[in-house]
């Protein structure tokens, strides 16, 4: 049986057709709450953002023509959204490059703390090592967030990437080299997964980041996250990109990809069930 392309769903939504809706709000969650998460920090704020930008792709499904791919528009809403959305739990206490260099090496050891087994180290590391990441992030205000997270990370298009921040291409590119140049910049030299020569290492910043009540090893907020299923190809992929960090996309991209909590459509339902023919 040929599954149905997202511009065929969208179709069928927009005549009324509530399992199309239901199949095409569930094939673009995970991209919209991975982009929330990326450029929000938090799981919650992310959540939250995401169900509000979902909420707008139905309402606004009407207004999609068809001049871009439908993920494209969708992106386009989210970027509207996370550019306005207010400031979250995380980006209250963002620091410059700068200052997150010097945060990194306050109360730095060596070794993960020793009363820790392997696994317990292995996943903690793990938690340090995602959270600093997204902390990276944060250190670029959110026209460069934005910018490096549409093309370094979602990897779209120069056209794609501007169409969706509402900004000409010359002006995207220069955001997208200056957060390139930033995040790659601090990497070289404060990250010890990209440079082994940098003072920092993820298992040196386990004890400090849990006496800063960064992470909370009983509530953990990436290590132990669901993540999308990956075939095999994506798996090696993963791999390589984990063997492969050389810089802050190879760096960023080693992540997993998040799934999106099944709450996150909880206030659409009704949208769902009873859904108005849009055109």
């Amino acid at each position: 049986m040929t599954t149905p392309s997202l511009e065929t769903l969208v179709s069928r939504a927009r005549d009324g057709d509530a399992a199309a809706l239901d199949r095409l709000l569930h094939k673009i969650k995970d991209d919209v709450y991975g982009l929330a998460l990326r450029m929000l920090w938090h799981p919650s704020d992310a959540e939250d953002a995401t169900q509000e930008i979902l909420i707008r792709v139905v309402t606004g499904l009407g207004t999609f023509e068809g001049r871009s791919g439908f993920r494209t528009w969708v992106y386009r809403v989210a970027v509207r959204a996370l550019l306005n959305v207010k400031r979250g739990r995380a980006e209250a206490h963002t620091l410059s490059f700068d200052e997150f260099g010097e945060d990194l090496l306050d109360g730095l050891v060596e070794e993960a703390p020793t009363e820790l087994n392997a696994g317990e180290r292995a996943i903690l590391q793990r938690e340090v090592k995602i959270a600093c990441t997204q902390a990276m992030l944060l250190c670029l205000d959110r026209d460069h967030r934005i910018a490096y997270l549409l093309g370094d990370i979602l990897e779209l298009s120069g056209t794609e990437a501007a169409h969706c921040l509402e900004v000409s291409p010359a002006t995207y590119r220069k955001r997208l080299s200056r957060a390139r140049e930033r995040i790659n910049r601090f990497v070289q030299s404060s990250c010890g997964i990209v440079n082994t020569e940098a003072a920092c290492c993820c298992k040196g910043r386990i004890a400090p980041a849990i006496d800063k009540g960064r992470i909370h090893p009983k509530s953990l907020l990436f290590a132990e996250h669901p993540v999308t299923q990956v075939s095999d190809s994506d798996v090696n992929a993963v791999v390589t990109a984990i063997t492969e960090v050389c810089d802050g996309r190879s760096l960023m991209r080693s992540n997993p990809a998040y799934l999106a909590p099944e709450k996150v459509l909880e206030q659409l339902v009704p949208m769902i069930d009873s859904p108005v023919p849009l055109h």
